[in-house]
C-alpha cells in the first residue's frame, strides 16, 4: 500500500547501490527502521492535510474551526461526533435565515430529502374547496387562528444501514464462528434528529413557531 513500511522500503532500496544484494537481513533491518519513521510521518501529512477542509476535519480541528468562525458560543456538544458537530457548523456557516426556503433549504441540504411545510395561514399550502381541494379528498386544512406559525415534516437520511454485513441466520456453522460485525460507524446515523431540530430552529424565522416532525 502507497505509503506503508514496505512501500518506504522498496522506494529506498532502489536508490541503494546493486553490491549489498537482493538478501540482506542487516541492510533490511536498516531499512525498515527508516521506513517506519518515513511511514509515520506519510500518515501524519495526510491527517494534516485532511484538517485543511470542513468536510474531512475531525478531532481537535473541528473544535478550532468552530472556535474561529463562531466564537466561545458555539461548542461541541457532550459526546457529540465528528460528523454531528460538522453538520452543525456547516448549518450555520453563510446560512439564508428567516425565511421559509431558509429552512426548505437547509433539510435539504442536511439530510438529502425535501421536507413538507405548511402554514396554516397560507392559502396556497391549504387550498380551499374548488381551489386544489375537493370533497373527499385529502389535504391539508388551513386556519387564520394560527398565524406565524408552519407544520414541518422532516424526513431522516436514506442509508443501506448494515448493507453487506451477514445477519444473524446466515451462517451455517453458527453463530460467533467467522462472524462478521458492522463497525459502529456504518450503524450509527450521520445525521440525528437533534442535527435536524437544530437546523430548523438556526434558520427558522424570528418571533414563529415551528411544530416539527420527523419522520423516516
Amino acid at each position: 500500500m502507497k505509503g506503508d513500511v514496505k512501500d518506504f522500503v522498496r522506494r529506498l532500496a532502489t536508490q541503494l547501490p546493486p553490491w549489498f544484494g537482493d538478501d540482506n537481513p542487516v541492510r533490511d533491518a536498516v531499512l525498515e527502521g527508516l521506513a517506519t519513521a518515513h511511514a509515520w510521518f506519510f500518515s501524519f501529512y495526510l491527517y494534516v492535510r485532511a484538517q485543511t477542509r470542513l468536510l474531512s476535519m475531525a478531532d481537535s480541528a473541528l473544535d478550532l474551526f468552530a472556535l474561529d468562525f463562531f466564537g466561545e458560543a458555539f461548542r461541541r456538544g457532550a459526546g457529540q461526533s465528528d460528523s454531528s458537530f460538522r453538520n452543525r457548523i456547516r448549518i450555520n456557516l453563510f446560512r439564508e435565515r428567516g425565511t421559509r426556503r431558509a429552512v426548505e433549504d437547509v433539510l435539504l441540504e442536511l439530510t438529502g430529502r425535501a421536507p413538507v411545510v405548511i402554514e396554516p395561514a397560507r392559502m396556497s399550502d391549504c387550498g380551499a374547496v374548488g381551489v386544489n381541494l375537493a370533497l373527499g379528498a385529502a389535504g391539508y386544512v388551513g386556519s387564520l387562528t394560527l398565524p406565524f406559525q408552519a407544520f414541518v415534516t422532516a424526513f431522516r437520511p436514506r442509508g443501506n444501514g448494515a448493507a453487506g454485513y451477514p445477519g444473524v441466520a446466515s451462517n451455517p456453522f453458527g453463530l460467533g464462528i467467522n462472524a462478521i460485525v458492522a463497525p459502529e460507524s456504518v450503524m450509527r446515523p450521520s445525521v440525528s434528529d437533534a442535527d435536524i431540530l437544530a437546523a430548523i430552529n438556526a434558520v427558522k424565522p424570528a418571533g414563529t413557531l415551528v411544530w416539527a416532525r420527523i419522520s423516516h
